[in-house]
């Protein structure tokens, strides 16, 4: 696994006060702006979110590369665009 801090983020995506299901649509809608193989990270502050974006957008065939807990009630997710290439 990549260290975080060799890690390029190309995009940020602070969904803090949404719940889900908003939260794993506004990420797939951010990852389809995206261009193959780029890197998400997702900031949420509703607990259950840190599963269920997670499990979706891998479904969907992404590369999850973290969920870290940043503070006491804040998540990171960092999520790997698919892409045939990558």
């Amino acid at each position: 696994m990549l260290e975080k801090k060799d890690l390029k983020i190309d995009k940020v995506l602070d969904i803090k006060g949404e719940i889900c299901p908003y939260t794993f649509v506004k990420s797939k809608l951010a990852l389809e702006e995206m261009e193959d193989g780029e890197v998400l990270k997702v900031i949420v502050d509703y607990p259950p979110a840190t599963e269920n974006v997670p499990r979706s957008l891998e479904k969907e065939g992404n590369d999850i590369l973290s969920v870290e807990k940043v503070g006491e009630k804040l998540w990171e997710i960092i999520v790997r665009k698919k892409g045939d290439n990558v």
